[in-house]
């Protein structure tokens, strides 16, 4: 009789182990799959966030913008102005008869900017601001006039071995801050180099008034400046206000800026009249419209995005990230109350009658010409529609942030999304440590099960041949 022994194969062990786990990682996959999805709740939930400070910023600005008003001069060449929330709207006529300025002083020239200027010894120089009066001014110096310090302070500076000469005297003024600026110019003759000082300030009563002391004399004799008395230095302007009337009323100041000559607006001088120029000041429209504009704006992003993540999908349409969160739908409703609910105690209770309408997909749409009617007719209630403790961007803006605010919707939702991804990403990392020691208990099983496997071919292979040679015999 003869035995016939058959081989078996050997397993492939790491195709094995690998479809086993392939098994047993599904739970993890479907957790991994469910922490995706929530992170991508988390990802829909940071950019609403976005979207709603962006029309809380609108809200606010829509508020804000209503109180500007613009100033519009009829010559620009002649000054430029600006309009605060307290202008009063109407029409003024401002002649400029004089600019303020600076008073100039330049010293005598010296051959060199860079060579030492008298023989080093320690001198004070000390810098007084006030008003010079009564006198003649001939050829750039004062006879018979008076000074009057305007009671800002002294400044001092200390020139000695170390910046004794033009470029270190004028460095040390302009370090020192002393309302005094320095400059040194090239006036083209055989001695050019001349110290140019000039006050920091425009306006009479900002005239300079120098005074040394220390020991060094070549020092009082290059910068010694007293308008009432020996005068080194020659004046090449002189230090004066700005003179305008408005409306026919004399007005002087001490700078080209004049912010109280007229109720809420700043004027900035630039330049003299020969004809009286007109000043313009009324609601910007342009402005309020922007602010509106942008209120639809922001209001219209937000809703697409809301409307966009909380669809279901229907007609073949994937859901929206957020479909069917609660939160979602909350902010929904309250924004529905905030625009469904008029503004009380005005004649304007809706944002239709001044041209902000909804339209059939739920966006809002701006009619500037109907806005600019309603600002025209009744400003104030247009004021009092958007910005009373009724209005409606007093509302919405409130509502932005109650939805913002740490412990509002957005952030309580945002931090129990949190927290489920946080868990479920320690219950894979639990699972992801039982499948390591899963994968290595199969692939040790099955390692040894090869191993048996490949004694028993050996044992059948023995007894084959140990049975044929019995029969040989």
């Amino acid at each position: 009789m003869a035995i016939t022994a058959s081989s078996t194969t050997a397993l492939d062990v790491p195709t094995l182990v690998s479809q086993l786990m392939a098994v047993e990682r599904r739970p993890i996959d479907k957790l991994t799959a469910k922490i995706s999805s929530y992170e991508t709740k988390i990802s829909s939930f940071g950019t609403l966030s976005s979207l709603v400070s962006s029309f809380q910023t609108a809200a606010k600005s829509l508020s804000t913008d209503l109180q500007k008003v613009a100033a519009t001069p009829s010559d620009t060449s002649v000054l430029a102005a600006t309009a605060g929330s307290t202008a009063v709207p109407g029409t003024y006529t401002v002649s400029v008869n004089q600019l303020a300025q600076s008073q100039n002083l330049v010293a005598v020239g010296q051959a060199s900017s860079t060579a030492a200027i008298g023989d080093g010894t320690a001198t004070t120089i000390t810098f007084d601001l006030g008003t010079i009066s009564g006198g003649t001014l001939t050829n750039g110096v004062y006879s018979g006039a008076a000074f009057a310090s305007n009671g800002s302070g002294t400044a001092s500076i200390t020139i000695d071995g170390s910046n004794n000469t033009l470029q270190g005297i004028r460095d040390a003024i302009n370090s020192a801050a002393t309302g005094v600026t320095a400059t040194i110019v090239n006036d083209g003759s055989g001695t050019p180099y001349r110290l140019a000082l000039s006050s920091s300030s425009t306006g009479a009563s900002n005239s300079l008034k120098i005074t040394t002391s220390g020991g060094d004399g070549t020092l009082n004799s290059l910068l010694g400046y007293d308008p009432a008395g020996t005068q080194n230095l020659t004046q090449t302007l002189a230090a004066q206000n700005a003179k305008l009337t408005v409306n026919g009323i004399a007005i002087t100041s001490a700078s080209n800026t004049v912010s109280e000559a007229i109720q809420g607006v700043t004027l900035t001088l630039k330049n003299t009249t020969a004809t009286p120029a007109n000043l313009t000041v009324e609601r910007d429209t342009s402005a309020i419209n922007t602010a509106a504009s942008s209120f639809v704006d922001a209001y219209n992003a937000l809703a697409s995005q809301i409307k966009s993540r909380s669809a279901y999908g229907t007609d073949g349409k994937s859901a929206g990230s957020l479909a069917g969160d609660g939160t979602l739908r909350l902010m929904q409703t309250q924004l529905r109350d905030i625009f469904n609910t008029p503004t009380t105690g005005g004649t304007l209770t809706s944002l239709g009658q001044v041209g902000i309408s909804f339209q059939k997909d739920g966006s809002l749409l701006l009619d500037s010409s109907k806005l600019n009617s309603a600002i025209s007719a009744n400003f104030s209630d247009v004021t009092h529609l958007f910005s009373s403790s009724a209005g409606y961007a007093t509302r919405l803006e409130a509502w932005a942030k109650s939805a913002l605010v740490a412990g509002g919707l957005i952030d309580t939702r945002t931090q129990n999304l949190n927290k489920y991804v946080k868990d479920q990403n320690e219950a894979v990392d639990r699972l992801e440590s039982r499948m390591t020691a899963l994968e290595k208990k199969y692939t040790a099983e099955y390692t040894n099960l090869n191993l048996l496997l490949s004694r028993m071919n050996s044992t059948s292979t023995f007894l084959t041949q140990q049975l044929g040679s019995s029969q040989n015999k």
